[in-house]
Order: structure tokens, then C-alpha cells, then sequence
């Protein structure tokens, strides 16, 4: 089993493509913490997890956008209490609302989405770099969109955020390459049965759609061994084979 005794934190672990990933990865014997604020989905996929026979999961509610500095390091602390070291983080959680032209975005959900799609991202990446940085080999894998690159009309700050956000994985890529013991990478999941999808596009058929876990390939292949020396990469799911 390539992933075992691999311990990897996955956010938004109760949401769609979290889950899919966090059982993935646990079926292949990896420690997933799962980091949710949704408490009633973390225990979920938790249940989920167990029934599978996987290693046992931690459960860690954490809100993202409203957690302080101070409660971003005393995750890092805690994790490093727990396990001394961390093999894998994957950027899941997103925040979408609406398609919402600029001229009619609030400055409230404006600075929500972005602290929760960006701001998390750098903050939860900073504080656990020293712990990725204690394993041999890790990966650090960010979900973007397949949209980001084309700027589309009233994607707001959803699309704004996706933008930037493959601009930090990509400045934070060239800082680790040298060192050659992080990589880091973007995950495409295309378009997936997901309830991200379903609320962005309501009258779509989803019948049509992959499943969700049609990513598990890509999911393994990020955080397994076949992907060691790959930096900086955007891994398009609908394309991607082994």
C-alpha cells in the first residue's frame, strides 16, 4: 500500500470532492484529517471511512474564514503533537454563492469568498510547511477550476480567487522545486456529479456528468509515489491517465 502510514489533511473533507478524495486516499491506508466546519458531514465521512475498513480518521471542525492566526498555528501544533510530520495537503474547500456580476457583488461576500478559496489556502499552507518539510516526500495539491484561466463573465470573486490561487501554487512550486522534497500541484476535476455543480447549474443534467469518484485516479496518482518530481503542474482530471 503506497499511502500507508502517509498522514494527509484534506479541507472541506465533508463537501463533494473532499469526501471523494478522504475516502480514496484512506482506502489506499493513508491517516486523512479531515477539516470541516460542518461537523455533521465530517462525521460522515468519517462513518464512511470506517466502513471501508480504512485506517481511522481525525475529525477536525475548523472554519476557515472566521479562524484567527493564532487558531491556524494551533492546528499546526496539534498535528505536529499527533504525528511529528504530514505527508499530503489537499486545498478542497470552496466557497460559491452565485454567478453575480462585479458591479453587483457585496463587500461582505466578496471578502468571504476570498478569505475562504485564497487567504485559507496561504494561511493553512504557511503554518504546516515545516511539518511537510519533515517528511521525505510530500505533496501539497490545490482544486481549481477549469474556468480560471478564461476569466468568464460573473464568476465574480469564486473566479477571481481561482485565478490567484493557481498563481500561488505555481510561485509557491518554484520555491520548493530546489529543495526537492515538496511538490506542489492544481487538480482540474472538471465538470463531476458534484453539489458544487448542481448549485451552479441547476437545469443541467447531471445524469450526463462523471461521478465524483471518477477523480480517485487522479487523487492517488497526486498524493502516491508516481507523482514524486512533478512540481508546478496543472493535472486536467479529464484528460489524466496513469
Amino acid at each position: 500500500m503506497p499511502l500507508k502510514n502517509h498522514v494527509i489533511l484534506i479541507t472541506g473533507a465533508g463537501g463533494g470532492l473532499g469526501s471523494t478524495a478522504a475516502l480514496t486516499l484512506a482506502k489506499n491506508r493513508a491517516h486523512i484529517i479531515l477539516l470541516d466546519k460542518d461537523i455533521a458531514k465530517l462525521e460522515a465521512v468519517y462513518d464512511a471511512i470506517l466502513a471501508a475498513n480504512a485506517p481511522e480518521p481525525i475529525i477536525y471542525p475548523f472554519d476557515l474564514a472566521g479562524a484567527s492566526e493564532n487558531e491556524y498555528q494551533e492546528l499546526a501544533n496539534k498535528i505536529y503533537e499527533e504525528y511529528g510530520s504530514l505527508q499530503g495537503l489537499l486545498h478542497s474547500a470552496v466557497e460559491f454563492s452565485s454567478f453575480t456580476p462585479i458591479s453587483q457583488f457585496s463587500t461582505k461576500d466578496w471578502g468571504h469568498t476570498l478569505n475562504v478559496n485564497l487567504n485559507a489556502a496561504f494561511l493553512l499552507t504557511r503554518v504546516l510547511l515545516p511539518m511537510l518539510e519533515k517528511s521525505q516526500h510530500a505533496s501539497i495539491v490545490f482544486t481549481s477550476d477549469a474556468s480560471a484561466r478564461k476569466a468568464h463573465a460573473y464568476s465574480g470573486a469564486y473566479g477571481v480567487s481561482k485565478i490567484a490561487m493557481e498563481g500561488l501554487a505555481k510561485v509557491l512550486a518554484e520555491e520548493l522545486e530546489s529543495a526537492n522534497k515538496i511538490r506542489v500541484n492544481i487538480l482540474i476535476p472538471g465538470a463531476v456529479d458534484s453539489p458544487l455543480r448542481k448549485r451552479a447549474y441547476p437545469a443541467e443534467d447531471k445524469a450526463k456528468l462523471p461521478a465524483m469518484a471518477s477523480l480517485a485516479p487522479a487523487y492517488l496518482y497526486l498524493f502516491g509515489t508516481q507523482s514524486i518530481g512533478v512540481t508546478g503542474q496543472a493535472i486536467d482530471a479529464r484528460t489524466f491517465h496513469l
